[in-house]
């Protein structure tokens, strides 16, 4: 394939986004790969938003069916009261069920995108890839797991983000490099199961290599900001972004041996 001859040998030091979404759609195991994980990642969050939803409404029972019969200027302000009330639940479970749904299905698809990671380093180093024992339950029970962990990591930096967002000038700032970081650890995530790296393994290369962890990380932390439609972004470019985290984490390697 011409495009592997050109880039894989040359020993860039990084490669841009559009050389990933070349190499996915030069490959078509690669690309029928992302579109069935693409739409398994969609169908697992609507669903897991679906039954969340459905879960926090019947917490509430009766309350939000219909407004409270009142009469007079404090009934008035009751029945605003009710509907302020209403709206801040329908926004809060709503936005609190999509990032649960897609965590539960960010952690149940880790296996097919570590498989995805293996694929595409497999094709990019070509007959330089050093094969390892395969697929086998062992290590999907492990990806799980891993995915597990990451995700519940996530809960925490959002935590985490919600009290650096306090911070006076700088707060804003100091959240968006949060989840620039925390995405780019989704990503490298994939391509470090393989060498069976631990989660405080992949915080190190975070930590020594945080200028690719800015390059891989401040897309997909900019579409996670985008209100709502962002889990549908997310698990569209999902597959794009564990290829291109994957090559630049192989060059990354590479260029650290050599």
């Amino acid at each position: 394939m011409d495009l592997l001859d050109k880039d894989s040998g040359s020993g860039k030091k990084w490669l841009p986004l559009t050389f990933s979404l070349r190499f996915i759609v030069g490959n078509v195991n690669l690309l029928g790969m992302s579109l069935l994980l693409m739409l398994c990642t969609v169908l697992l969050t609507w669903l897991g938003y679906l039954v969340t939803v459905h879960f926090a409404d019947g917490l509430t029972g009766q309350f939000f069916q219909q407004a409270p019969e009142a009469a007079g200027i404090i009934g008035w302000f009751q029945i605003k009261g009710w509907w302020l009330l209403k709206f801040v639940f329908l926004v809060f479970s709503r936005v609190i069920a999509f990032y649960l749904a897609f965590l539960v299905s960010y952690s149940l698809t880790s296996p097919g995108y570590a498989f995805l990671s293996l694929s595409a380093e497999k094709k990019y180093l070509g007959e330089a890839f050093a094969d390892d024992e395969g697929l086998s339950w062992a290590g999907i029970c492990k990806d799980l797991v891993e995915g597990c962990k990451i995700g519940v990591f996530g809960l925490g930096v959002t935590g985490a983000a919600i009290i650096v967002n306090l911070i006076p000038v700088i707060g804003a700032g100091l959240v968006i490099l949060l989840y620039i970081f925390y995405s780019a650890l989704m990503f490298i995530d994939y391509p470090t199961s393989r060498q069976h790296w631990s989660l405080g393994e992949k915080l190190n290369w975070i930590k020594r290599q945080w200028r690719k962890a800015l390059r891989l990380g401040w897309l997909p932390a900019m579409i996670s900001m985008i209100p709502v439609v962002n889990i549908f972004f997310m698990a569209l470019f999902f597959p794009l972004f564990t290829v291109h985290a994957t090559l630049n984490f192989i060059n990354a390697a590479a260029t650290h041996k050599e």
